[in-house]
């Protein structure tokens, strides 16, 4: 069976939520936004396309950055309503610079940070 990028559920903005993960090590790197034509260009080009709500545009991870990440593979969650993408990272998946965007912890009550960038 194809697959056809509308058969997902999608918010009320046209938006599902898409978890990229690193595809070797299973580490959670970012969540972002796709549209029906973002989840249709990463399917086509192997590269991870986002909407960028603030900007209102395509989004091509890595573009300008050059921390890429090229799709491995796309699943559906059972109730359609979220993406995974399991990726090849290059370099860092957060604008901060680190390697995740989860870098932020909640122990005993505090917010701990766990992960320091990287060194360019």
């Amino acid at each position: 069976m194809s697959f056809d990028p509308q058969t997902l559920v999608y918010d009320a903005n046209g938006l599902v939520p898409a978890i990229a993960q690193d595809a070797a090590t299973e580490e959670v790197l970012m969540m972002a936004w796709m549209n029906a034509e973002a989840v249709t260009k990463t399917l086509e080009s192997g590269r991870v396309t986002y909407w960028s709500r603030s900007r209102k545009s395509f989004w091509v991870k890595g573009e300008s950055s050059g921390h890429v990440q090229e799709l491995v593979e796309m699943r559906v969650d059972c109730d359609r309503d979220c993406i995974l993408v399991r990726v090849r990272q290059t370099g860092p998946a957060c604008h901060t610079n680190r390697r995740s965007c989860f870098y932020t912890a909640v122990r005993d009550g505090d917010e701990v940070e766990i992960m320091e960038p990287m060194v360019p």
